[in-house]
């Protein structure tokens, strides 16, 4: 049997309602967490992802309570990150209910995070959400230091942004991908910044980038708008995951629509 597909609804969370923008601005209400996540299990979500999208950049840490009463009506696997800076904020927050981690800008300041994160509660239990944004390469030869990709006779990298997609860092995402599953990482959130919230499609070539050289499951993530973009992040790319907000969150389509339509095209889903 072939390894089902998941569809992860993403919760964007800022001061307790869900929040969704494009391409990291121009934010809007989406409703509250709490009855969004109870509807998406209710609806056949395999995961859900919870991100307190503004701990980080506000330098607070995140909103535990919420977290707590998003666990007591959720029964899928559950995934929360935003603001989480030392092993006990990870603990504090599997305590509340979460069944994995998701560390993005503290893990790229302090890396052993990772690692420490992992050694304590396993692998499985440690994601590392990596926010790529496309850069155009002029001269190939200034670049030997990154991975590029042509693309339409194009040279591009990607690069990492942390603080909620504010701050570049200059590290390559796809190496950066690579020395977190290193360090302990047992799954990558994989956004790309270009194309989140435009609802014109995944990034699939870098999506397949990461998946080629990771041996971790990747869940794709930014750009879905029609249940075909999430076929072709499954099909093309071959993404293990496909993270959605716009299209559920404003009803433009369920998710089991979205389901039906991947295993149409032959794409293993639990339904």
């Amino acid at each position: 049997m072939p390894l089902t597909k998941r569809i992860i609804p993403c919760l964007d969370v800022t001061e307790g309602r869900v929040v969704k923008g494009t391409k990291f601005i121009n934010l809007r209400d989406a409703g509250d967490a709490v009855e969004l996540g109870a509807y998406y299990d209710e609806q056949g979500a395999d995961e859900l992802v919870f991100l307190d999208i503004t701990a980080s950049s506000d330098k607070r840490k995140i909103l535990i309570n919420l977290v707590e009463k998003t666990a007591e009506q959720v029964f899928i696997p559950f995934t929360v990150g935003g603001g989480l800076r030392t092993v006990h904020d990870i603990k504090e927050i599997l305590r509340a209910g979460a069944d994995k981690v998701s560390l993005n800008t503290a893990a790229v300041k302090n890396p052993t995070l990772i690692q420490e994160g992992a050694k304590m509660f396993g692998s499985q239990c440690i994601v590392t959400a990596i926010d790529a944004k496309r850069v155009r390469v002029k001269d190939k030869s200034s670049m030997l230091d990154k991975i590029t990709l042509e693309i339409k006779g194009e040279h591009y990298w990607w690069e990492v942004y942390i603080n909620g997609g504010r701050t570049p860092t200059g590290l390559d995402a796809i190496q950066w991908g690579q020395k977190a599953v290193e360090l302990g990482s047992g799954e990558i959130l994989l956004t790309s910044m270009d194309m989140d919230g435009t609802k014109e499609g995944y990034d699939l070539e870098l999506t397949k980038a990461f998946v080629e050289r990771l041996d971790v499951p990747i869940i794709a993530s930014g750009g879905a708008g029609t249940p075909q973009h999430i076929i072709d992040v499954f099909k093309i790319a071959k993404a293990d995951a496909a993270l959605a907000a716009s299209i559920f969150h404003y009803n433009e389509y369920s998710i089991e629509h979205v389901k039906k339509a991947c295993q149409k095209e032959g794409i293993p889903m639990r339904l």
